[in-house]
């Protein structure tokens, strides 16, 4: 189906999970996986020269900036700047070199803040996303428009996925920069291994949210690529609600973190419910279907495995 294609961002957290993927569905094809250290999509005319250098007929785009809340709050500029740059250079570098599909993902926190529960793909355009990360989600919001945009003008075939609150091996586990689940894994592995009594968490722990294993997200791209031809987004995700207090307990257990968990009430909840709506990916006969614990678990293994070797992210 297809000869060449190109992936960037393959080196971070995604990319480890959908090159196998990609090329277990595409043995044929000449997979050229690209990291930032290869090419930089934030320099001027970077795009250009890596579309005509590799020559793909299907680009799954991966780069971005992402991170924590907490690091999205103190530098909502850069994460504006540098996805939006890269974003479009390399959407728009794919359309003047012929590809034949172009297939890149946002994230769930694109959605409004106010987007009632479950969210479908219908909510996108319902309000402002949520003002800690808005830098970073408005800046992944745009590729919808230029999908739809170059669609119509140009007839340019690109597909754009909304995996939603991703876990897995070779996440970032460094604590400012950090999701929920990679840092309540650290913190519960570092107090079980001191010894720790207890350990705070913060808020009541009754918010609610909807995780996803990546490798579950990885299996669904092949699909994609070969079959989806729409600029509608799709939401990747388990559909399953979980609350973080119960997330927080199921961590600890994994882990083996005796101790107590003690919720400091002080500190704020966020949106209290955030669960994906999946009916249009079960439409398509896909689902993720890893369970929450077995998940962890995988995940944990591979983080201490990691922090051995020195090659995990801190």
């Amino acid at each position: 189906m297809y000869q060449r294609i190109l992936v960037t961002g393959a080196t971070g957290f995604l990319g480890h999970h959908i090159v196998p993927a990609l090329r277990r569905a595409f043995p044929a094809a000449d997979l050229i996986a690209v990291g930032r250290r290869q090419c930089d999509l934030l320099q001027p005319g970077a795009a250009d020269r890596l579309l005509a250098d590799t020559r793909p007929d299907a680009v799954v785009h991966l780069a971005a900036r992402s991170g924590g809340i907490e690091d999205n709050r103190l530098r909502p500029a850069d994460y504006f700047y540098e996805n939006l740059t890269i974003n479009t250079a390399t959407f728009h570098a794919a359309f003047r070199a012929g590809v034949r599909k172009f297939l890149t993902l946002m994230g769930g926190c694109s959605y409004p803040a106010k987007a009632v529960s479950p969210i479908g793909e219908d909510q996108m355009w319902n309000g402002f996303p949520q003002m800690e990360s808005a830098g970073y989600s408005v800046a992944k919001k745009v590729i919808l428009v230029q999908s739809w945009a170059y669609r119509v003008q140009h007839g340019f075939n690109s597909v754009v996925l909304i995996p939603g609150n991703v876990y897995g091996e070779y996440d970032n586990f460094n604590l400012t920069q950090a999701h929920v689940i990679p840092a309540l894994i650290r913190k519960y592995i570092e107090a079980r291994d001191r010894g720790d009594a207890d350990i705070v968490a913060w808020g009541t722990g009754r918010p609610t949210r909807d995780f996803v294993y990546a490798g579950d997200v990885a299996a669904t791209i092949p699909w994609f690529l070969a079959n989806y031809d729409s600029s509608e987004p799709v939401n990747i995700s388990s559909g399953t609600r979980i609350s973080i207090r119960e997330l927080a307990e199921t961590v600890a257990r994994v882990v083996g973190f005796h101790g107590v968990i003690r919720w400091d009430t002080s500190k704020p909840d966020g949106q209290m419910d955030k669960i994906f709506d999946v009916t249009r990916l079960r439409s398509l006969g896909l689902s993720c279907p890893t369970p929450l614990e077995e998940g962890l678990r995988r995940t944990v293994a591979w983080f201490e495995q990691a922090r051995h070797e020195g090659t995990v992210r801190l």
